[in-house]
């Protein structure tokens, strides 16, 4: 018989996989709000601008979890500390292995799991820089680039994380992208301007999913193929005689790759 974890796992569209969470989370009172849907967009974006090696399924479905059992008040320190390991027992108890479970608890460094997965690394990151971004009782949300720079010199501070580089790469390439409409504004601003503007967790994610993404997704390959052509264009200029458009086209479909290898 299957387990639940099959059955999600199993589903490859990411809006349906999200469907199922809310109901999961009706049915069993788990943590799955507006900022998870929020945080796994901006995961999806990162895996597909970091073209990293790994198991994106997996890796989005654990962005959906991690945070089952995370109780929505800061100053609950012992919840803090411990919730995601409440969350990776209760995640085995849906059938997800062993594996997963760690992924999910090394969410944040309270574990204290050494070695950690590289997933874990992943989900850090978004988990961190996605929280921030957002309103909270206390304070508003930080602006993307203020937010990197208290991932890298708070959050992270005498930590490893394996992508880190990697992922402030990727901010600052989105950052550059602007979605229009009422107004035209920087993609993150965009998704943080639909996440206030939603009424309810349905909602945000019918949003994201077929009007952001579609919009988003245009706008990131039109930003590649202009990166890819001012490269070649500085290639063709009569100063550079000597670098070739082949040259050129070798050391593009590396740049990522190489990225990927040195931080891992």
């Amino acid at each position: 018989m299957n387990t639940f974890a099959d059955y999600i796992l199993e589903e490859q569209d990411l809006a349906a996989k999200m469907e199922i969470v809310y109901y999961l989370s009706k049915k069993s009172k788990i943590f799955f709000d507006k900022s998870v849907v929020f945080k796994t967009e901006i995961a999806r974006l990162f895996l597909n601008y970091s073209k990293i090696e790994v198991d994106e399924n997996q890796i989005l479905t654990a962005c959906l979890l991690c945070n089952v059992k995370k109780v929505d008040n800061a100053q609950d320190i012992e919840s803090v500390h411990t919730y995601a390991k409440k969350g990776a027992e209760y995640l085995e108890g849906l059938g997800f292995n062993k594996r997963f479970c760690k992924i999910c608890e090394e969410v944040n460094r309270y574990s204290g799991s050494n070695p950690r997965e590289k997933e874990s690394d992943i989900l850090e990151l978004i988990d961190q820089f996605g929280g921030m971004l957002l309103d909270r009782p206390e304070r508003i949300g930080f602006k993307p680039d203020e937010a990197l720079v208290l991932l890298e010199h708070r959050n992270l501070k005498g930590e490893y994380n394996r992508y880190l580089d990697t992922f402030m790469n990727f901010v600052d390439f989105i950052e550059k992208i602007n979605m229009s409409g009422v107004t035209s504004m920087p993609a993150l601003k965009r998704l943080y301007k639909i996440h206030n503007e939603s009424s309810n967790v349905i909602d945000f994610i019918k949003e994201v999913v077929y009007s952001y993404e579609p919009k988003l997704d245009k706008l990131i390959e039109k930003q590649i193929d202009k990166l890819a052509n001012d490269m070649f264009e500085d290639v063709e200029n009569p100063n550079r005689p000597l670098f070739s458009e082949e040259t050129a086209k070798r050391v593009m479909s590396h740049i990522k790759e190489e990225v990927v290898e040195i931080k891992e």
